[in-house]
């Protein structure tokens, strides 16, 4: 799509300005960006790249009244707008609290902004978007929002504080389409309202803008966790400095220092002491917004966070409207899936790995684990008899281990460190083994949730599921998750089960 402006409504904000000052505007005002009006100072207006004095004169306490009675009421963030608008004004107030200074900002809707990551917000992945204020972020978040609302009619709810994304007044701005708005009324209670929306409207995708408090960091994990897309802002201009913010860092994985043992440290080649990601990431995906149509996507967040913490690039992706190159001046990598397999993709039904190759771990260790789970799997002692390869995940990088997955095709299982019980871990996660169950109920448990997500899917209707204990409960979630569907746990033990909720039409 090319870039539109839906709309600006400037003529409204000029309307806001004393009548000296709506005339003293230059005939060019269509790239204005903003109006900054301080008391005792000449009027000025700013364009990209210059700044023009609108008067000689100053700008009186009766000026700045003007403008404050014309507008919307402040909020405690001391922000106002004009209803139906985009446009935002804020307030600077000396000691007494009295407003002595005003910035009039030229909100515009515009269409098509998305187009660079418009594969990323259509495949249902959470999205991080980083930039400097001014750069176009809040400007996606609408254009994302009219996108999943109107054009693949999903479940969207904007979160609005101060009314940035939807504009002023009760009614939504059109610019985010049929997507619904929470207004947030302090700025202290975003993480809040965020829990409310999943909680109580059943979304399918969350946009939120400038999350920068732990509680936000927070809520924004547990809607991530829901199974709900979430795409939003931080504060923050690269992948690097929110990891390095020990407040955010939790949005793209956080970081926790290990102590190794001397094996695994040896076997490794690194120090003892070394710092690796404490998490999976909240957001799938991290975009940096370098300019407005010059962005930087780390399309997986994980593997782009493991890259930092080993001190290697984090190979992201620049593209511009002309095509895309990697960042770091290499190849650039491409957004397709990856043949590593998550952990826990083993909840889709799959027929199971019976050979396994283990690749930089203990094949003692790997054999001594199956035996104990009683898998029916061996190991093998070359890749290209094997169904499977089980590898150290700090190796994924190894340039053999690529060539033994690119000649032979078999999925790749990572073990994040070389000890039985991390071996164990995987390997129950690779044969869909739940503690506390046998194989026949955690078979009979997905296959339940997989035909439930197929009728829900197919007939457009909600399906309650048998009732299961929580670790199954959790098994048949994750599925549900994965197909991109809501569910849902109702009753009470030992009847609670899952619901599954149908696609919006």
């Amino acid at each position: 799509m090319t870039k539109t402006t839906l709309t600006d409504d400037l003529h409204l904000l000029i309307a806001a300005l004393p009548e000296p000052l709506q005339r003293a505007l230059p005939p060019d005002a269509d790239g204005l960006l903003e109006i900054v009006l301080d008391l005792g100072r000449p009027a000025e207006a700013r364009f990209p790249g210059r700044a023009v004095d609108l008067t000689d004169a100053t700008v009186t306490r009766e000026q700045i009244e003007h403008v404050v009675a014309a507008v919307g009421e402040f909020s405690a963030d001391n922000r106002a707008g004009i209803e139906g608008t985009l446009h935002r004004i804020s307030a600077i107030r000396n000691r007494k609290g009295d407003i002595v200074g005003l910035t009039l900002r030229v909100g515009r809707a515009v269409l098509g902004t998305i187009d660079l990551i418009q594969d990323l917000v259509e495949s249902g992945r959470s999205i991080l978007l980083l930039g400097r204020p001014g750069v176009g972020k809040t400007t996606k978040l609408r254009d994302a929002a009219r996108l999943l609302a109107d054009d693949l009619g999903k479940r969207v709810i904007v979160i609005d504080t101060s009314n940035e994304i939807g504009g002023d007044g009760d009614v939504p701005h059109p610019a985010i389409g049929h997507a619904r708005r929470m207004q947030v009324p302090f700025s202290s209670t975003q993480h809040g309202v965020m829990i409310e929306a999943v909680e109580n409207h059943m979304p399918e995708v969350i946009i939120v803008d400038e999350i920068g408090t732990a509680a936000e960091a927070l809520a924004a994990r547990t809607i991530a966790e829901r199974g709900v897309q979430l795409i939003g802002t931080a504060h923050g201009t690269t992948l690097e400095s929110v990891l390095m913010n020990p407040t955010l860092s939790d949005l793209v994985g956080g970081v926790q220092t290990v102590i190794l043992g001397d094996e695994e440290a040896r076997m490794r080649g690194t120090r003892k002491t070394i710092t690796e990601r404490k998490a999976a990431p909240t957001f799938d995906a991290v975009v940096e917004l370098a300019a407005y149509d010059r962005l930087i996507v780390h399309v997986d967040t994980a593997e782009a966070v493991d890259r930092l913490l080993r001190g290697k690039s984090p190979r992201g992706i620049e593209r511009t409207p002309d095509g895309e190159a990697a960042a770091d001046g290499g190849e650039p990598r491409r957004v397709e899936p990856v043949r590593t397999v998550p952990a826990d993709a083993a909840d889709e039904p799959a027929e199971r790995p019976k050979r396994l190759y283990a690749y930089a771990l203990s094949r003692a260790s790997v054999e001594k684990v199956i035996r104990e789970l009683r898998l029916d799997a061996r190991t093998v002692d070359r890749p290209e008899h094997a169904d499977a390869i089980v590898a150290l995940k700090s190796r994924a990088d190894d340039g053999r281990l690529g060539r033994m997955l690119e000649a032979t095709g078999v999925p790749l299982y990572l073990v994040k460190r070389n000890t039985t019980a991390q071996i164990r871990r995987t390997l129950q996660d690779v044969f869909a083994l739940v503690p506390g169950s046998d194989r026949g109920e955690v078979e009979d448990a997905l296959g339940e949730a997989e035909a439930g997500a197929e009728r829900a899917i197919s007939e457009g209707v909600a399906v309650a599921l048998s009732p299961r204990p929580a670790r199954l409960r959790r098994l048949q979630h994750r599925l549900i998750v994965r197909r991109r569907l809501m569910a849902e746990s109702i009753g009470s033990e030992p009847e609670r089960h899952l619901v599954i909720y149908p696609r919006a039409s």
